[in-house]
């Protein structure tokens, strides 16, 4: 799996479309892009903190402001510099505004010591329900929503004819595969419904720009987990336990493998037919994750 390091850029993958890209993809190092043509431009997400998210709108500058933000989900890394952009209409699944209104500022508190800067919470300010096509500078874009999966509700970026797919966080790169406010069935079914896109080239939510293989490794990963969770859950094994016993193998390598602790708690959840609001419980599994670490991860946001 290749991996990348070093300060925050700007890739053109296509005609006018951009990746924006935060080495090396771990915690709040998510990816966003930018569509640019004809004097108009579009965002599709933004960044963690002011400071990011300023960085952002400097790349962005020699475009045109941007019209709109497209939000692939809830969580903040991929929301919370949507202020530094007043100028744009933010578009967001209707489930993923109910998300991040209720999250608030959540994730500032799991990692204190970052400097978050002065954000204010922007939530989508038109929301939609089913597939919207579009059209903006010449691109025709297409979003598609799925969930729960990574999150309660996921929104890609789908460019036809280019085949370029801004995956939000479905999908990671180098990085380990997350369930923590959505369904690992539910990821395990949206990975599969991407790969009939015929994506060649995929921006994932974290790590480098890939293609299909992408979709190899979260199948995987995904695969592995489920079995883990159901080998776990016949042995009468708590899922803290079974992620400290695991052998990584093929996914050693990927960066954040404490996030094993809660996908798993997800898992055996679903396993046994139980619920969950998406919310309320990310204390814990964040606790399991801190434990399992054995210590708060890094996070460089």
């Amino acid at each position: 799996m290749p991996t990348f390091t070093g300060d925050p850029r700007l890739d053109e993958v296509a005609d006018g479309v951009h990746a924006f890209l935060q080495p090396d993809g771990g915690w709040c190092l998510n990816n966003a892009g930018v569509l640019a043509g004809r004097g108009k431009s579009l965002l599709i997400d933004t960044a963690a903190t002011e400071k990011r998210a300023r960085l952002l709108r400097a790349f962005t500058d020699r475009f045109a402001p941007p019209r709109a933000i497209v939000t692939t989900h809830a969580h903040g890394d991929h929301t919370f510099g949507n202020f530094v952009f007043p100028e744009a209409l933010v578009i967001g699944h209707e489930r993923t505004r109910r998300e991040a209104e209720r999250a608030g500022l959540h994730l500032t508190t799991l990692w204190p010591e970052v400097d978050w800067g002065g954000i204010e919470l922007m939530l989508p300010e038109l929301t939609f329900t089913e597939p919207v096509a579009m059209s903006l500078g010449g691109h025709d874009i297409e979003l598609h929503s799925f969930g729960p999966a990574h999150s309660g509700c996921d929104t890609v970026v789908w460019l036809p004819r280019q085949r370029v797919l801004f995956a939000g966080d479905l999908l990671m790169s180098g990085v380990t595969p997350f369930v923590l406010t959505g369904s690992v069935r539910g990821l395990q079914s949206a990975v599969a419904r991407l790969r009939s896109f015929g994506a060649e080239t995929i921006i994932p939510g974290h790590g480098p720009v890939g293609g299909p293989e992408l979709l190899d490794v979260s199948e995987g990963y995904l695969t592995w987990l489920t079995d883990l969770a159901r080998a776990g859950l016949a042995q009468g094994v708590p899922p803290l336990q079974a992620a400290r016993d695991a052998d990584l193998g093929r996914f050693a390598g990927l960066l954040d493998s404490e996030r094993l602790a809660p996908n798993l708690y997800r898992a055996y959840d679903e396993f046994r037919g139980e619920s969950h609001d998406g919310i309320s419980d990310v204390d814990q599994l964040f606790a399991a994750m801190v434990e399992l670490h054995g210590g708060i991860p890094t996070c460089r946001a």
